[in-house]
């Protein structure tokens, strides 16, 4: 079963009232972060995941999402957090990545099932909590350590209540060359119609 996310705007640049951007917020190892909801396409109930060899580490595996092979990344992992613990409330965040290296300009790359331009990426996180919106008052800079991440994953810190959020900086966390290099391990045809399957099947 799949979640849809709220609608997409026209870019990052769009707001709502007041000047206020949306962003998922989820939790990881017990923290709260944010993703700017422009980037996220939808929202999936964790599923067995199809291990595919010399991929790297913070690669879960994929998974089949309407006939094409969607590599899911564990974030722990990724910031060097240790692997998240499959639980009741895991999910998976599928974001949109448009461009590869190479390609000259923002708006090319493979073409998705659908028509888009560019890859989707899974994310692992341990629970989706909601949809909340950040006026840029409500955002500070981001930190230059004491984060606990890599600074350049961070594009601001979010305030709520007592405490803020980790707004993350999608474009550096799921890095273009990082995931060319990840859509290039994938099994041969893994990307297009039926792919998904010949990957499950395979390994």
């Amino acid at each position: 079963m799949s979640v849809e996310a709220a609608p997409r705007g026209g870019g990052p640049g769009d707001s709502t009232a007041g000047d206020a951007k949306r962003y998922l917020t989820f939790t990881l190892n017990g923290e709260p972060y944010a993703l700017d909801i422009f980037h996220i396409t939808e929202i999936l109930e964790y599923r067995n995941l199809t291990v595919v060899p010399m991929t790297p580490d913070f690669v879960r595996g994929v998974i089949n999402l309407r006939g094409r092979a969607v590599p899911v990344i564990d974030l722990a992992i990724r910031f060097a957090k240790g692997a998240t613990s499959i639980a009741r409330r895991t999910s998976i965040i599928i974001v949109h990545i448009r461009g590869m290296p190479g390609s000259g300009d923002t708006g090319a790359g493979t073409v998705t099932g659908d028509g888009r331009d560019g890859q989707d990426i899974g994310v692992l996180v341990d629970a989706v909590s909601k949809v909340e919106s950040f006026t840029a008052e409500d955002i500070e800079p981001a930190p230059a350590f004491g984060a606990g991440i890599r600074a350049d994953f961070i594009s601001g810190m979010a305030k709520r209540d007592n405490d803020f959020i980790i707004v993350l900086d999608i474009d550096h966390v799921l890095s273009l060359s990082d995931m060319a290099d990840l859509v290039t391990a994938l099994p041969a045809g893994a990307e297009g119609n039926g792919g998904a399957d010949r990957a499950i099947r395979s390994s």
